[in-house]
């Protein structure tokens, strides 16, 4: 008997500033993020991107992505993507792109990872705030 549906493992979930793809087709990811430095809170980070590799699965599924506030109860961004996997040696890549993240505080944030509402992974984001040294000299040491 062949089995017709497989809830797929997660091969990998990193967030990042950005991910692109090669003329080969092949992915690059640019900023593999651990820690969010910002110089004040509240900030609104313009792009923020999870990719998420799945393999040994079968079937059809639907993929949510979520970014958890502080108090591990606020949803402030979510995403929602149907993918396929017809053999369990294939695996699929999905990209999410959040835009205009409001992080309203420092803190802890999280990434939820869920197939089929299945929580696959979740993990912690820091924010950290780290205001940018000043970057002006003393009135004394200025340059004539």
């Amino acid at each position: 008997m062949q089995a017709t549906r497989i809830l797929p493992d997660l091969q990998c979930s990193l967030l990042c500033e950005e991910v692109r793809q090669e003329v080969n087709g092949n992915l690059f990811l640019i900023g593999v993020v651990n820690v969010v430095r910002v110089p004040q809170i509240p900030i609104v980070a313009g792009r923020i991107c999870v990719f998420n590799r799945w393999a040994a699965g079968i079937g059809q599924f639907n993929e949510t992505v979520r970014l958890i506030a502080p108090d591990q109860t606020s949803v402030i961004s979510k995403s929602e993507l149907k993918f396929e996997l017809r053999d369990p040696v294939m695996s699929a890549t999905n990209v999410t792109f959040f835009g205009q993240v409001k992080f309203e505080s420092a803190g802890t944030y999280y990434v939820e990872v869920l197939v089929d509402d299945v929580m696959k992974l979740r993990y912690p984001v820091p924010v950290v705030l780290a205001p940018v040294p000043n970057q002006n000299p003393p009135a004394g040491n200025q340059p004539s």
